[in-house]
Protein backbone atom coordinates (compact mmCIF):
# COMPACT_ATOMS: atom_id res chain seq x y z
CA UNK A 1 0.00 0.00 0.00
CA UNK A 2 2.88 2.18 0.51
CA UNK A 3 4.12 1.76 -2.83
CA UNK A 4 1.14 2.90 -4.26
CA UNK A 5 1.18 6.18 -1.98
CA UNK A 6 4.86 6.85 -3.29
CA UNK A 7 3.87 6.56 -6.99
CA UNK A 8 0.82 8.93 -6.09
CA UNK A 9 3.14 11.46 -3.97
CA UNK A 10 5.76 11.25 -7.04
CA UNK A 11 3.26 11.69 -9.86
CA UNK A 12 1.83 14.88 -8.21
CA UNK A 13 4.77 16.02 -7.47
CA UNK A 14 6.13 15.46 -10.91
CA UNK A 15 2.61 17.57 -12.02
CA UNK A 16 3.22 20.51 -9.97
CA UNK A 17 6.67 21.02 -10.77
CA UNK A 18 6.08 20.18 -14.68
CA UNK A 19 2.84 22.69 -14.38
CA UNK A 20 5.38 25.48 -12.59
CA UNK A 21 8.18 25.36 -15.21
CA UNK A 22 6.02 25.12 -18.47
CA UNK A 23 3.77 28.42 -17.11
CA UNK A 24 7.31 30.20 -17.09
CA UNK A 25 8.45 29.67 -20.18
CA UNK A 26 8.29 32.53 -22.47
CA UNK A 27 6.33 32.33 -25.43
CA UNK A 28 9.20 32.82 -27.78
CA UNK A 29 10.46 29.58 -26.32
CA UNK A 30 7.64 27.59 -26.61
CA UNK A 31 7.98 26.41 -30.15
CA UNK A 32 11.59 24.94 -29.34
CA UNK A 33 10.05 23.21 -25.75
CA UNK A 34 7.75 21.73 -28.67
CA UNK A 35 10.23 20.61 -30.51
CA UNK A 36 12.19 19.08 -27.60
CA UNK A 37 9.10 17.33 -26.44
CA UNK A 38 8.55 15.83 -29.65
CA UNK A 39 11.66 13.93 -29.17
CA UNK A 40 10.44 12.29 -25.59
CA UNK A 41 7.35 11.68 -27.42
CA UNK A 42 9.50 9.33 -30.13
CA UNK A 43 11.11 7.53 -26.77
CA UNK A 44 7.64 7.05 -25.40
CA UNK A 45 6.69 5.49 -29.33
CA UNK A 46 10.03 3.14 -29.39
CA UNK A 47 8.86 1.97 -25.71
CA UNK A 48 5.56 1.59 -26.44
CA UNK A 49 6.59 -1.01 -29.49
CA UNK A 50 9.42 -2.80 -27.38
CA UNK A 51 6.33 -3.29 -24.53
CA UNK A 52 4.07 -4.45 -27.78
CA UNK A 53 6.65 -6.75 -28.79
CA UNK A 54 7.00 -8.47 -25.65
CA UNK A 55 3.42 -8.78 -25.19
CA UNK A 56 2.70 -12.58 -24.51
CA UNK A 57 -1.45 -12.55 -23.71
CA UNK A 58 -4.24 -10.72 -25.41
CA UNK A 59 -4.68 -8.30 -22.86
CA UNK A 60 -0.99 -7.28 -23.45
CA UNK A 61 -1.16 -7.10 -26.84
CA UNK A 62 -4.21 -4.62 -26.69
CA UNK A 63 -2.91 -2.62 -24.44
CA UNK A 64 0.59 -2.07 -26.11
CA UNK A 65 -1.30 -1.86 -29.54
CA UNK A 66 -3.38 1.05 -27.72
CA UNK A 67 0.05 2.14 -26.61
CA UNK A 68 1.50 2.22 -29.72
CA UNK A 69 -1.41 4.07 -31.39
CA UNK A 70 -1.50 6.93 -29.07
CA UNK A 71 1.88 7.38 -29.41
CA UNK A 72 1.91 7.71 -33.24
CA UNK A 73 -0.71 10.06 -33.10
CA UNK A 74 0.64 11.96 -30.10
CA UNK A 75 4.47 12.73 -31.93
CA UNK A 76 2.72 13.05 -35.33
CA UNK A 77 0.35 15.51 -34.23
CA UNK A 78 3.39 17.16 -32.04
CA UNK A 79 5.12 17.93 -35.50
CA UNK A 80 2.26 18.87 -37.03
CA UNK A 81 1.49 21.40 -34.73
CA UNK A 82 5.43 22.56 -34.37
CA UNK A 83 5.35 22.81 -38.10
CA UNK A 84 2.74 25.26 -38.24
CA UNK A 85 4.23 27.34 -35.36
CA UNK A 86 7.22 27.57 -37.37
CA UNK A 87 5.33 28.95 -40.23
CA UNK A 88 4.01 32.00 -38.02
CA UNK A 89 7.60 32.60 -37.80
CA UNK A 90 8.60 32.70 -41.82
CA UNK A 91 9.68 36.04 -43.13
CA UNK A 92 6.44 37.26 -45.22
CA UNK A 93 8.79 38.82 -48.06
CA UNK A 94 7.42 35.94 -50.25
CA UNK A 95 4.06 36.77 -50.35
CA UNK A 96 4.68 40.72 -51.01
CA UNK A 97 6.96 39.70 -53.52
CA UNK A 98 3.89 37.75 -55.56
Amino acid sequence: MIDGFLALYIFMLAAFTGYEIISRVPVILHTPLMSGSNFVHGIVLVGAMVALGHAQTPLETAIGFLGVLLGAGNAAGGYVVTERMLEMFKSSKKAEGK
